[in-house]
């Protein structure tokens, strides 16, 4: 991967999926080596919930704090780089997805300026798509493997949130497809199994599980569980 250059200014137009982003180069020093020997074969998307992606640099910047990420795409589609890919971004804290732990050694983390309440731009949402592209193809990672921080770490966290549009990001490949399949007489009290084989591992209670599930599928989703939210867990057989 190209070394970033300090002070490369945004692109003022959308980038095309080949062409090669040129962030801007802000390094953090809240990173370290992935352990194990592993490299990045998972992608975490975050909200910062914070005013301004200034605000949330600084932090992903700051030593005080300990937290960092990859990439941070502002709203205005200016992208930043904090940590190289090959390094372990502190990111994604306690969780698990599949049964694996130390998510941090196995992803690579990306910020979204929005604060959780209102809906991701069209600019920011246009750089996240080439980026993940990129990111995909240098890894070799699917797109079942782009994934939520709510979804590794279900009641702890929320992002990227009620708002983030993961539909979209299943039509061009870049999310693994929910399934639409008809659950027909499935039992609803094979949902946390159906939840877990998806990859919902991290140890929760229903409710917690349920809640996550429904960030990622189905937000306006409310109540007890109800047969619609078996729907994009159930596997094709």
């Amino acid at each position: 991967m190209a070394t970033p250059v300090a002070g490369t200014p945004a692109r003022s137009a959308v980038p095309s999926t080949t062409e090669p982003l040129t962030p801007n180069w802000h390094p953090s020093p809240n990173f370290g080596e992935r352990r194990d020997g592993l490299t990045p074969s998972l992608i975490v998307l975050h909200y910062t919930a914070m005013d301004s992606a200034t605000e949330a640099l600084d932090r992903l910047c700051d030593p005080v704090h300990e937290v960092s990420a990859h990439y941070l795409i502002g709203g205005d589609g200016t992208l930043w780089q904090m940590v190289r890919e090959e390094d372990r971004a502190w990111h994604a804290g306690a969780g698990e997805w599949h049964g694996q732990s130390d998510i941090n050694s196995r992803s690579i983390g990306i910020e979204l300026d929005n604060t959780g309440a209102h809906p991701f731009s069209e600019l920011q949402l246009d750089v996240l798509e080439t980026l993940l592209h990129q990111i995909m193809n240098r890894w070799a990672i699917p797109p079942e493997h782009v994934i939520g921080h709510s979804d590794m770490a279900p009641g702890r966290k929320s992002d990227p949130g009620p708002r983030f549009p993961w539909q979209r990001l299943e039509h061009m490949a870049l999310a693994g497809k929910r399934s639409q399949h008809d659950p027909g007489k499935t039992p609803l009290n094979t949902f946390n199994a159906l939840a877990r084989a998806a990859g919902y591992s991290a140890e929760t209670d229903h409710d917690t599980l349920l809640a996550a599930v429904r960030l990622r599928y189905r937000p306006w989703g409310d109540g007890p569980l109800e047969p619609a939210d078996l729907i994009p867990l159930i596997k094709k057989t």
